[in-house]
């Protein structure tokens, strides 16, 4: 992970199991905003503020129309309407990497447009805001951390990297993005409060999931659980030998 600032090349869409990154061109604003309640008694002397509930939404996705069967921006968006789960992480000064930003959560899509006299074809995908279903609902802050980059991983995990915070007690939730793999598999979320392998346990679980097919979720803790320092992506492998995924987690606040 690169610290410092990065531009729009660098970030990544996946959506629903898919990499939309080959035909998107941008998107956003990737918001989270707070309603305002004011709170302006006679006898003060200024309008102060009280936070209310978050507005959260990753804004609009523009892209090349591309109808590529079952991977392309057509096949997988092309029906509006639809719940979906969006992951963007934002790489800094290279593709996505483990320790990156990333902007989560599950939305409703709005439509899609296609603009037939654009060269190329363009499609545009509007999702709205948080669905009211969603399993992260009772948290407000879309961002966390990439604990693991889109690529194909083998065996488990025994690195220490990953997230590193203060212990919290607060709660968070994952969300996992299954792109391929040969068979079933279990993605994790693990914490410790040391740096050491053996240490890490689990805290949050996809439970046994058919990785042949891409397939995303969210799976989410009490918002008062408690999340040691340090957290790292894991795989237990079922029937599978490989699986390519990403997973975030986004810790409460």
């Amino acid at each position: 992970m690169a610290t410092g600032r990065t531009i729009n090349k660098y970030s990544r869409v996946l959506v629903d199991g898919y990499d939309m990154s080959g035909d998107a061109r941008s998107i956003g604003p990737l918001a989270c905003t707070f309603a305002e309640g004011v709170d302006d008694p006679l006898n003060d002397a200024i309008t102060g503020v009280w936070p209310g509930q978050a507005t959260i939404s990753p804004g609009t996705l523009n892209a090349i129309f591309d109808n590529t069967t079952d991977t392309g921006i057509f096949d997988v968006l092309g029906t509006p309407s639809g719940d979906r789960d969006v992951m963007i992480p934002i790489g800094v000064q290279a593709i996505p990497a483990e320790g990156d930003p990333v902007f989560c959560g599950q939305f409703i899509q709005n439509d899609f447009i296609v603009a037939p006299e654009a060269l190329p074809t363009t499609a545009t995908v509007k999702f709205g805001q948080t669905i009211s279903g969603a399993t992260h609902i009772n948290y407000e802050i879309p961002w966390g951390t990439l604990l693991h980059e889109n690529s194909a991983e083998t065996s488990s995990n025994t690195a220490t990297s990953g997230e590193t915070a203060s212990e919290s007690t607060k709660g968070g939730w994952m969300m996992y993005q299954v792109l391929a793999g040969d068979g079933n598999a279990t993605i994790l979320v693990e914490d410790s409060s040391t740096l050491v392998d053996g240490n890490f346990g689990s805290l949050l679980t996809s439970g046994l999931i058919d990785c042949t097919s891409p397939i995303s979720g969210v799976v989410a803790l009490a918002n008062t659980a408690t999340v040691k320092a340090y957290t790292r992506w894991q795989l237990t492998l079922g029937s599978a030998n490989t699986v390519t995924f990403a997973l975030a987690f986004m810790r409460g606040r």
